[in-house]
């Protein structure tokens, strides 16, 4: 039988939530101390504020969505033209990839791993780039 969507072992590639919100700035560096002065925004080693927040169907799971201005036209962005960059996290990226290939999406790269996740990017119909990332709890 298969899992709902709220049990803890469910591996349904999928999205579980927004992993980061990245955007254009001309100067990021001025806009991350306006934020921090105006606004308490802690700015991490990474150059970016990190929000915690628990997993409601997992609370002992601590999630993070991050918040980073980038210099405008920083090539991260590309191919898009857009200036801004949403991050979603999710589950099972191998599968989610499987399933976005078999519907024709643009994958923009290979899965690469590093010791806080997996991470992948695609493009959707109106030309974002868009970061997948499978964290590691």
């Amino acid at each position: 039988m298969e899992n709902s969507q709220n049990e803890p072992d469910n591996t349904t590639p999928k999205v579980t939530g927004v992993g980061g919100i990245f955007f254009f700035m001309e100067n990021p560096a001025e806009t991350k101390d306006w934020y921090a002065k105006n606004l308490g925004l802690e700015i991490n080693d990474w150059g970016s504020a990190s929000f915690e927040s628990r997993n409601i169907d997992k609370p002992d799971q601590i999630e993070s969505t991050q918040w980073c201005p980038f210099k405008k036209d920083d090539p991260y962005f590309s191919p898009s033209k857009k200036e801004f960059m949403v991050n979603y996290r999710v589950q099972n990226i191998e599968g989610l990839l499987e399933k976005l290939k078999a519907n024709g999406v643009t994958v923009l790269d290979d899965i690469e791993t590093y010791e806080y996740g997996k991470f992948v990017h695609i493009m959707d119909t109106e030309g974002n780039k868009i970061e997948l990332w499978e964290p590691v709890y």
